[in-house]
């Protein structure tokens, strides 16, 4: 076993690394760009260095900076975790030419399953299922315009290096494919360099189901089952499950058994994932093989009761698999939700800033949290804005859902937008609960999913404001203990007054919806007034700003977190980031500028979608906007004239930053 190793990466996945190697008492490096100098892997490291500045092109892409930092450290082997180096056949090449163990699978393997077309043909050789399309080297558009034809509508482009969603278009008309193809080629050489792409059939209701596969150097190669990860957006997983709904055990071998020929087929060394199309009827087909650890691998850790790091390791160090295939066991049922600061009602839009506020639920046996991250730390727009991946553990999948339902209703995050109230949602719905999965699912679920924002109920407003409150006693008496004169009755906050008692009123805002919350002083609490409702509040307000509120007959349990001027609540399973409204303030009416398009988050315009001066209807794509490795349109609010764009393509842009001055027209 190794004494030292480096981990080549950031993030959740170095931070589990750096846990799984203290428990074999192995030491360890971690690198960080100067985006993370204060991160938790680094704090977490036996040591660490800094490798550049914060792009990850000048810092934890550049192979020879890190095998220099392992070669300096004393590290006889580096993990690469997912992402970044963990699929790059040069870097695995450099390490063993440098004497240093590669925690991954030979060079020659990445290298075979690295590029899709290639990977492709290899798998006929070894008579793995494939869909149908085409997987070969001419890239004239013209030419796969006419495979696309021949395949027939729909048809998906997809970016022949790479992963993740990202250079992947799904094309349902012939009218649609040069777009697509242009855009799919644009990202897939922003993202991976290479801008080949292959075309296949798009399965219709298909689901994403993909086998965990393990080798090691002394010709033993199993899959520890499989994984149903079909619950996407935008070809990126959201939800991922183990073991898939409704598999058969012939099912599970078949499928099996085809992801150990795909590994055998190139030699695989250490962990792999083998994922495949699946059709309704119970079939499938290969889609690709990703040659690293997988980010929903917990899943299959908690069904197998294995640590597969530790497998990676001990594999890696020439050790052979800790078990045979028929030593290896389902038990119960997982799933794995991904928290990211993000904003679902923006079209996912990644959001950055600090995390003021960040209170995970409890880990237990049932319940894991994997993260990157403390409160306190920033989300940057430098790199995958992932917080956590929340994972549960069930007997069966009834148990394992309902488990997941209340960890998402004791997650808290402020400070940045979140998904969790949407994966509370998407977890709630039917076809979900019911396990009527495919890719589809989300799109298909819109309705339940984004619903319209509706009223705030009445118990929020009264929350928020009894937590003000308790929050400005708790202040007023900190000051009384520090004060001269810490009995003076001047000090108190109890409404007195010589002819009666006093009133007054506190003012919160949720994007259109304003309400005044009365409140009179009356013994031992406070009377709230929202509206025509009228009740007696009284409570304390703990640790975590948990609060303990008995509005009325009713004792409820809930969070009121101040940040700035916002109160975000959390109560019942939902957040509401209410806004506290300063009333002595006096300032404009707070229209929009007219030509106010600006840039959603940080990052780079790739292209312009049209000429200045150009009339263009609602919804037209105006620019396009490259940050956090993805792509974002920046379309027209309404039908209207482009005067001008302040940015060219390849120029950077700030957060907030005004794109185009845009006029409206009738």
């Amino acid at each position: 076993m190794f004494k030292k190793i480096l981990i080549a990466n950031r993030g959740e996945i170095a931070c589990r690394v750096i846990k799984t190697a203290r428990s074999l008492g192995i030491a360890t490096v971690a690198v960080y760009s100067e985006a993370d100098a204060n991160a938790r892997h680094v704090r977490l490291a036996d040591e660490a260095v800094l490798i550049g500045p914060a792009a990850a092109r000048e810092s934890y892409l550049v192979g020879e900076r890190i095998i220099e930092v392992a070669r300096n450290t004393g590290a006889e082997a580096i993990h690469p975790g997912y992402g970044f180096l963990s699929e790059n056949d040069e870097f695995a090449e450099a390490c063993e030419k440098a004497g240093i163990v590669f925690i991954g699978p030979p060079a020659s393997a990445i290298r075979a399953m690295g590029l899709k077309s290639a990977s492709k043909a290899l798998m006929e050789k070894a008579q793995v299922p494939l869909t149908p399309g085409y997987h070969g080297a001419n890239q004239d558009p013209l030419f796969l315009a006419s495979q696309a034809e021949s395949i027939g509508y729909p048809v998906l482009i997809k970016a022949s290096a790479g992963g993740g969603g990202k250079g992947m278009r799904r094309v349902d008309a012939a009218a649609e494919f040069a777009a697509a193809l242009e855009s799919c080629k644009r990202e897939a050489r922003n993202a991976f360099g290479d801008d080949d792409v292959l075309v296949e059939k798009y399965i219709l209701q298909p689901r994403h189901i993909e086998i965990q596969v393990f080798g090691d150097t002394h010709g033993n190669c199993v899959y520890l089952f499989e994984r149903d990860c079909s619950v996407q957006r935008r070809h990126q997983k959201v939800l991922e499950e183990a073991p898939a709904p409704g598999m058969t055990p012939e099912r599970r071998a078949a499928m099996g058994q085809a992801a150990v020929e795909a590994a055998r087929a190139v030699g695989y060394v250490g962990a792999g994932t083998v994922e495949f199309i699946a059709t309704q009827d119970g079939g499938f087909y290969f889609m690709e093989m990703n040659t690293r650890l997988q980010v929903e691998h917990p899943v299959t850790e908690m069904i197998t009761g294995l640590d597969l790091v530790e497998w990676q390791l001990r594999v890696a160090s020439g050790e052979p698999l800790p078990l045979k295939q028929e030593q290896l066991e389902i038990n119960g049922h997982a799933i794995e939700a991904r928290i990211y600061a993000e904003d679902p009602d923006r079209g996912f839009l990644p959001s950055t800033g600090r995390l003021v506020h960040l209170l995970p639920p409890p880990e237990s046996d049932h319940v894991r949290v994997d993260t990157g991250v403390e409160q306190g730390d920033e989300i940057t727009p430098h790199y995958d804005p992932m917080i956590s991946k929340l994972i549960v553990w069930g007997a069966d999948r009834r148990e394992a859902l309902a488990r997941m339902r209340q960890a998402l209703a004791q997650y808290r995050v402020v400070g940045v937008s979140s998904n969790v109230d949407f994966l509370a949602r998407l977890v709630a719905v039917p076809s979900f609960a019911n396990a009527q999965l495919d890719t589809g699912l989300i799109e298909r679920e819109q309705a339940r999913l984004f619903p319209p924002a509706g009223d705030v109920p009445a118990d929020i407003w009264l929350l928020a404001t009894l937590a003000e409150l308790l929050r400005e006693r708790r202040l007023a008496e900190k000051k009384a203990a520090q004060s001269a004169d810490p009995n003076s009755p001047w000090r108190a906050l109890d409404g007195w007054r010589l002819n009666g008692r006093s009133g007054r009123q506190l003012v919160f805002r949720l994007g259109d919806a304003v309400q005044e919350v009365g409140i009179e002083f009356v013994p031992g609490g406070h009377r709230l007034t929202v509206g025509g409702l009228q009740v007696v509040a009284r409570g304390s307000l703990g640790v975590d700003s948990e609060l303990q509120a008995q509005l009325g007959e009713r004792r409820l349990r809930a969070a009121v977190v101040a940040s700035s001027e916002r109160r975000h609540v959390f109560f019942d399973g939902r957040s509401w980031p209410l806004s506290l409204v300063d009333t002595l303030h006096v300032g404009g009416a707070g229209e929009e500028v007219e030509g106010g398009l600006r840039a959603p988050m940080p990052g780079r315009v790739i292209a312009l979608a049209v000429q200045p001066g150009a009339i263009v209807e609602k919804g037209a794509p105006l620019l396009v906007l490259e940050a956090m490795k993805m792509e974002h349109t920046i379309s027209a609010p309404r039908k209207g004239v482009v005067k001008a764009f302040h940015f060219a393509p390849g120029d950077q842009v700030s957060d907030g930053a005004e794109l185009v001055d845009f006029e409206g027209a009738d």
